[in-house]
This record gives C-alpha cells, sequence and structure tokens, in this order.
C-alpha cells in the first residue's frame, strides 16, 4: 500500500511540474537582439507590446507582392534571414519579425501572446507598408503554421505556405512524451487542421520526409484538412531543420508558384 501511495504520488508531482513549466518545453527562444538586414521596423501589439521586425524588400523586378513569415518555436527571426533573402530575390517583400520573448523583445509566449504578435504584423503590413491583403502571403514554419492559419481565420491572406504544420500541439506532443496525457495537460492548443478547414484561400504543404520533430503523416492530415489545397511538397529526405527544408530552393519555388496565381 505504501509503495501504492508513493508511486502515485511521484506521478502526480510529474504532471504538476509538467503542468507549471509546459511553455518552457514548448517556445524555445533565442533571446539576444537579431540582425536580419533590411530596415528594422518595429510592431506595436494589440495588447501594448512593442517587437522588433526586419521588412527585407524585394528586388526587381517586384511582383507587389508580401511575405509574412511566422517563426517556429525555436531561435530568433536571425535563422530567417537567408529565406528572406532568397524569397526577396524572387520579386517579394518579406516581413520577419519575432515573437514576444524572443529576439529581444519583452514579454512571455503563449498561444494567445503569438495571435496577438502576428495580428500586429499583418496590420503593418496593411496599414504601414501599403499592401492589400489579397497580394500578402503567410508563411507559416511548423508552430508557425499554425499561428498565421488562425490569423487567416479573421483576416484572410492571398495565400497560405504551411512548412512542416502539424495537425494540432498535443498530436505532435504525444509522439514525444507518449507517457504523458499531453492532450488534457496542454494549455496551449494549436487546432491547426480544425481551424484551417475554414480557411478558404490557396494553401501551399511543404514538408520533409525525414522530418523526425512533426512526422510527415502529420503534415500531410493537414494537406488533406485544407480546402483549397494547391500544392503538396515533399523534400526526400529532409529533417525539421534542414537547410533544404528551412529555405532550399523547393521551399522557394512553392512560395513562387503560389505568387504567380496571386
Amino acid at each position: 500500500m505504501r509503495i501504492a501511495v508513493v508511486a502515485v504520488s511521484v506521478i502526480l508531482l510529474l504532471l504538476a511540474v509538467v503542468w507549471g513549466y509546459q511553455r518552457q518545453l514548448i517556445y524555445l527562444p533565442d533571446t539576444s537582439a537579431a540582425r536580419v538586414g533590411g530596415n528594422d521596423v518595429v510592431l506595436q501589439t494589440s495588447d501594448g507590446l512593442l517587437l522588433d521586425a526586419s521588412l527585407v524588400p524585394a528586388r526587381q523586378p517586384d511582383r507587389g507582392i508580401a511575405v509574412l513569415v511566422a517563426n517556429g518555436n525555436g531561435g530568433n527571426r536571425a535563422g530567417r534571414a537567408p529565406l528572406a533573402q532568397a524569397l526577396a530575390a524572387e520579386g517579394m517583400t518579406v516581413l520577419l519579425f519575432d515573437y514576444r520573448g524572443y529576439g529581444g523583445n519583452e514579454g512571455s509566449p503563449t498561444e494567445r501572446g503569438l495571435a496577438r504578435d502576428v495580428r500586429a504584423a499583418q496590420r503593418y503590413l496593411v496599414e504601414k507598408a501599403g499592401l492589400p491583403p489579397e497580394r500578402i502571403i503567410y508563411f507559416g514554419e511548423s508552430l508557425g503554421g499554425a499561428v498565421v492559419t488562425a490569423l487567416a481565420t479573421e483576416a484572410a491572406p492571398g495565400g497560405l505556405v504551411l512548412r512542416s504544420p502539424f495537425v494540432d500541439l498535443a498530436s505532435v506532443g504525444r509522439e514525444h512524451y507518449p507517457f504523458l496525457p499531453v492532450r488534457l495537460l496542454l494549455r496551449d492548443k494549436f487546432p491547426l487542421a480544425e481551424q484551417l478547414a475554414g480557411v478558404k484561400v490557396p494553401v501551399v504543404v511543404v514538408y520533409g520526409s525525414a522530418d523526425s520533430i512533426v512526422p510527415p503523416s502529420q503534415s500531410r492530415s493537414v494537406a488533406q484538412a485544407a480546402p483549397t489545397l494547391k500544392d503538396l511538397v515533399e523534400i526526400a529526405g529532409a529533417d525539421h531543420n534542414d537547410a533544404s527544408l528551412v529555405h532550399g530552393p523547393s521551399v522557394i519555388a512553392a512560395v513562387v508558384r503560389l505568387a504567380d496565381q496571386l
């Protein structure tokens, strides 16, 4: 009996720790100030935070299209500089930004907070940069795919590119913590596939066949949930953070094909 009590106590303690510290497991920010190139800009969120961002101008000929990049859960926008430069070389303006708690920004990341942050980025492109919403492509990387999909349900873009997307956070969490009741414990849900079902803009899904973070089957399930899937691109042999999947030629070509349709 005593052993059973001790075992239950240990399990409850473990669950309490996971509950209290789960966001430290989900969000892995590089808090150093990011240096990207382009024009440094500041975004203001609806709850009053100021976020550092970089607007990388299109090279000529300018397509008159902007790409709003929502990062994954790690690093900061400096790691997305090669993506921005490659897209700019194809005639697209690119907005990179850091979420709250990333890249030297104040605040702490949460699902609700990231929704405010990406909304501030979209508002900047429309109100400050003068881009019509239908000339903006949302590019979401992994967790950022859920962030831009939620944004698309309230502010429709011209198109949506989801790189290594998951069905929802619990689904990918179960892959890495199969011994935990992940769905019950999670505070932040990020229900990407559920929300994507209500998005009526052209959607592109890109994933790596050897992704060890987000299983390829999850990205394919996301593609199946898209009402207007235009392109499904598998990058053979690519893991989650491989250069070929982060900013490789197949990724850039997929964005260009979408831009040609706008």
